[in-house]
């Protein structure tokens, strides 16, 4: 399978799926993202205990890109302590930004790194970054 058709799969299987999209009850942080040039509209919602994200969701509407990479961070931080968290989303901006990462870099963020051909679309990049930076800015929130 190309990477292109399985980009486009992955993307498409977490968009329809909605296993990450619903309302987080129990949120201590929630951080809205507005994307005007895409209409992505989200908001990440997160419960951090004990220094790790002990759950995450995320509701609202926008395209696939937006949505999936949404969805697909939200599989990756769950679990893991707010360090390695933030670690991830400064991995994940560099990498779609297109600075060039070495190996080990790229594997710790699993299925989201099939969004590294962002950095050949610059008007892409707001719609997979979009829920990134909602995470970024509740990490900066949360350290504070």
């Amino acid at each position: 399978m190309s990477i292109d058709k399985m980009y486009t799969e992955l993307i498409m299987t977490h968009n329809r799926s909605g296993h990450n999209k619903h309302v987080l009850e129990s949120a201590n942080y929630i951080e809205r993202g507005h994307n005007p040039n895409c209409g992505d509209d989200l908001a990440l919602s997160l419960r951090i205990k004990d220094g790790l994200i002990d759950d995450a969701a995320f509701t609202g509407s926008g395209c696939a890109i937006s949505q999936a990479s949404m969805s697909i961070m939200i599989d990756l931080v769950k679990g893991k302590s707010l360090d390695e968290t933030k670690q991830l989303a400064e991995d994940f901006l560099d990498m779609v930004r297109g600075v060039k990462l070495d190996a080990s870099r790229i594997e710790h963020l699993e299925d989201a790194q099939i969004f590294e051909s962002l950095s050949k679309m610059p008007a892409r990049v707001k719609c997979g970054t979009l829920g990134w930076h909602c995470l970024s800015v509740i990490l900066d929130k949360s350290t504070k």
